[in-house]
């Protein structure tokens, strides 16, 4: 039975329709993605599945008991409480049965002490029932879901106890998405989650979902997402959804599929009609009249096929109006930060000295607030250095995309905009805003009330204007729908100018850039290739420092064990053999592990996997015992060794994924 079924569902506004007959259904475990034009009705459609709005025509009937869990693009968050707080209340319920399992072993023991055994039987049932219902709701990980969570999206232990009303827009909306996520309800309604998200946030959202045991509906323009994300696509455009097995990629390929068919069914249909036509035409007075009227009277019946639709696309090119020098840019000491009247210098980037080659292609990257657009402006020279400089070369143009849009006046209309960027002519200016799909009326709105996607492709527009052969971009793709990020994509591929860019968007990054930039703790990093070899070039990294970690951990122990053993028992673990003189293979083996450390292996990791879960399982029998015997402090104790447990055995889960990663990396073709 599917958790929610979709019939006939249609929104209007105004006299229009922004969709209709809409019909689909989502059953347990199900991964969907909503994709389609900005404005076709993604996120009113979300928000009919949520219930915050009604359909003017259909149903959806949603099964008994289904909770349904909704990130909007409007926040609900209580601004007095702390960002911990906030997500602590998800638990309301398990805090209040902790709060009256304390209370009730207290009632025990004064029950145990004045000899009421009524009582005391009855407050024991009821504590053990209660601590049941408390273990397996997650009530002694809850704590550790929290901290998991706001550390997994990238909040710093500081931003922890700061009331929600303090938090930027951006850190209020991954509040909201972590919020959500705790709730862990049966379908999950998502518009636009990435947003705000840096790159290691993001993909540790990733893997969250990947592993997330209910529904999910996904409006998204992350096509690296989408396609690792969901299995099932739902297109709205054109008033319609359409849909389409697999992830984003496979809805590309059997889209264009769809799309040609499709057109070949409609072609041969109108020569059909055309032939029909002409056959009556020749023959509906002549000696053929009667099969003339057969014919027409078929052709009446017919069922005319439309005309395959397709999606408004940009068309524009980008042109450098003159050769750059061989060294575009130049850096010498570069320290990137703000001075603030009457404080001290705020350092965000201290750089290496780097040269930017004619032709090369950056992607900088780093954690949100690192200072990437304070290096762009830096680079520009929209804002002073702390401390260097900044060298741009011969006849070097610059072209620069903010993602703030600044610079664009909110009172001035499209094609005034356009028309004071260069010296064109009504006629051309409208031509010109045309390719980026202001057509009619829509050349005559206000630049405040534009969209995000509108007013980039206002910026895009003017750039196309101005000819440079430097383009610094700050998040280009951020507004831009899904076709208009690919064909972005395919005019910056044919650029002949040099590229430096700030991107979250891993297929953009992966198709453009031949080096990336990295601001890891305060310093620029320089690596050669794109995202994915830049993610290679990390897992290698991480792989040599996990094993350097491992070989001191067994040294140390080992060094632990020489000291504290007696003499017989140090020549035992050195591999002689007391009883004949020679060495036994497996002392030999440990004798190779003391004088050559290495880390432990994946079957080491799961052997003490194991003996964790087997760890757990008895403390958990043992809290079932002390419960049933009324002894307080033996719960506290136990449940403190439980919990301890617990956080053991994550830990070693985590080392079994990075060892796992690793081998199937080293055992990879090359």
């Amino acid at each position: 039975m599917p958790l929610i079924s979709v019939n006939g569902l249609g929104k209007v506004y105004g006299a229009e329709y922004l969709f209709a007959d809409v019909t689909f259904q989502i059953n347990e475990r199900d991964r969907l993605g909503l994709v389609g034009p900005n404005g076709a009705g993604k996120s009113t459609l979300l928000k009919l599945l949520a219930g915050c709005e009604e359909p003017d025509e259909g149903t959806i009937l949603i099964a008994r008991g289904t909770r349904i869990g909704y990130l909007s693009q409007t926040l609900d968050l209580q601004p007095q409480r702390t960002l911990r707080e906030e997500l602590l209340a998800v638990f309301d319920y398990l805090r209040s049965w902790e709060q009256e399992l304390q209370t009730l072993a207290v009632a025990i023991a004064s029950a145990s002490e004045r000899g009421d055994t009524r009582q005391r039987e009855q407050l024991l049932q009821r504590y053990a029932e209660l601590q049941l219902r408390f273990e397996h709701a997650g009530g002694y990980t809850y704590e550790q879901r929290v901290q998991q969570v706001l550390d997994g999206l990238g909040f710093s232990r500081e931003l922890h106890d700061m009331p929600i009303a303090q938090l930027s827009g951006g850190q209020q909306r991954r509040a909201a998405l972590a919020r959500l996520l705790l709730q862990e309800p049966d379908v999950l309604l998502l518009d636009e989650p990435t947003n705000h998200l840096d790159l290691e946030a993001l993909e540790w959202l990733e893997d969250y979902l990947q592993e997330w045991k209910g529904a999910l509906v996904v409006v998204e323009h992350d096509r690296y997402f989408l396609d690792k994300i969901v299995a099932r696509i739902l297109e709205l455009a054109f008033g319609r959804v359409e849909e389409y097995p697999g992830n984003y990629s496979k809805y590309l390929q059997l889209r264009a599929e769809r799309f040609e068919r499709r057109l070949q069914e409609y072609e041969e249909q109108q020569e059909f009609i055309q032939r029909t036509e002409e056959f009556i035409r020749r023959y509906k007075a002549g000696q053929r009249s009667r099969q003339a009227r057969g014919r027409e009277k078929l052709l009446s019946r017919l069922e005319r096929l439309n005309r395959p639709q397709q999606l408004q696309e940009l068309r524009f090119e980008l042109k450098p109006s003159v050769e750059s020098g061989r060294v575009v840019l130049s850096t010498h000491g570069l320290v990137v930060g703000y001075r603030q009247p009457g404080h001290e210098p705020r350092p965000l980037v201290h750089m290496p000295d780097l040269e930017i080659i004619r032709g090369e292609r950056i992607g900088l990257l780093g954690p949100n607030g690192a200072g990437k657009t304070s290096l762009l402006r830096t680079l520009i020279g929209q804002l002073p250095p702390l401390r260097g400089r900044v060298v741009l070369g011969h006849n070097v143009r610059v072209g620069y995309y903010s993602q703030t849009h600044e610079g664009l006046d909110p009172t001035r209309t499209v094609l005034d905009e356009i028309r004071d960027a260069a010296a064109l002519s009504e006629e051309s200016a409208r031509a010109l805003l045309a390719r980026f799909l202001f057509e009619g009326d829509d050349v005559f709105k206000t630049l405040g009330s534009l969209s995000g996607g509108e007013r980039s492709r206002v910026v895009l527009a003017k750039l196309t204007l101005q000819g440079p052969n430097f383009l610094v971009l700050d998040e280009p793709t951020n507004h831009l729908d899904l076709p208009s990020r690919q064909f972005l994509e395919e005019v910056l591929a044919t650029f002949s100018g040099t590229l430096l860019f700030v991107s979250h968007d891993r297929y953009f990054i992966d198709r453009l850039a031949s080096k990336v930039w990295v601001i890891v703790e305060g310093t620029l990093r320089a690596y050669e290739g794109n995202y994915s070899d830049y993610r290679l070039h990390l897992q290698r990294e991480r792989g040599r420092l996990l094993a350097g970690e491992g070989q001191e951990e067994n040294a140390g122990t080992a060094s632990r064990s020489r000291q504290a053993a007696r003499p017989e028992t140090m020549l035992t673990e050195v591999g002689i053999d007391h009883a004949g003189g020679g060495r036994h293979p497996g002392r030999e083996r440990r004798s190779r592990r003391v004088g050559q450390p290495r880390p432990r292996s994946l079957a080491e990791v799961e052997q003490a996997i194991e003996q964790r879960e087997q760890r757990a399982r008895t403390l958990e029998e043992a809290l079932n015992e002390a419960a049933g015997r009324g002894d307080v402090a033996e719960l506290q104790r136990l449940t403190s060794d439980y919990e301890a447990t617990r956080a053991e055995l994550e830990q070693l889960l985590a080392e079994w994924e990075q060892l796992a990663a690793s081998q199937e990396q080293t055992e990879a073709p090359r």
